[in-house]
């Protein structure tokens, strides 16, 4: 968000963001008014609208740029910019980022390296992670891709209870590919 400064009445330089246009920002000759406690103040010139701002101590702020007239609300911009923030910041504490992490598996995997491969997937999942599987061909082994469909769905049948195949298994040029999601009652 890019933020640009004008000087306002009082000198001082304010900051505000490029998004909502507040007092002297605004360029509509006409607004319509909602006064701090969400009442209609009708339709009125903008200087009217300023000055009834100023009375009260507060900003004009427009919060309906595209409607005709513009919608102005009259508030505490920097009150609220402040709440916004808060609000943001903890939007961003709940949310999870969810990343892709891969296991790489051969047709002729031995069952010890299998278990292995497995194990890290479980673990990938309980960290609530994606698991993208690829199974990789290597020379004439690509001639046999049923035995890599039965492989994927040898670990698909591992993981069950943790995960959901999100992708079933489909050959992509020599590697063939499953994405694994995590089951939401893990979490």
């Amino acid at each position: 968000m890019v933020a640009r400064s004008f000087f306002g009445i009082s000198g001082g330089v304010k900051v505000i963001s490029k998004d909502q246009r507040v007092n002297q920002e605004i360029r509509a000759r006409e607004v319509r008014v909602i006064d701090s406690d969400g009442a209609q103040l009708g339709i009125m010139p903008l200087r009217d609208a300023l000055r009834l701002a100023e009375e009260k101590g507060l900003d004009l702020v427009e919060v309906a740029s595209q409607a005709r007239p513009v919608v102005c609300r009259i508030m505490d911009f920097g009150k609220y910019k402040y709440e916004q923030s808060k609000r943001d910041k903890e939007a961003r504490k709940k949310q999870r980022i969810i990343t892709i992490k891969e296991v790489k598996l051969r047709p002729g995997i031995e069952d010890h390296d299998f278990q292995t491969k497995a194990r890290n997937a479980v673990r990938f999942l309980k960290d609530g992670d994606k698991v993208k599987v690829t199974l990789v061909f290597r020379g004439r082994e690509i001639v046999h891709p049923h035995l890599g469909q039965q492989l994927l769905k040898k670990l698909a049948e591992q993981v069950e209870e943790l995960a959901v195949i999100e992708r079933a298994p489909k050959l992509e040029g020599r590697n063939m590919i499953m994405i694994l999601a995590p089951r939401q009652n893990q979490q």
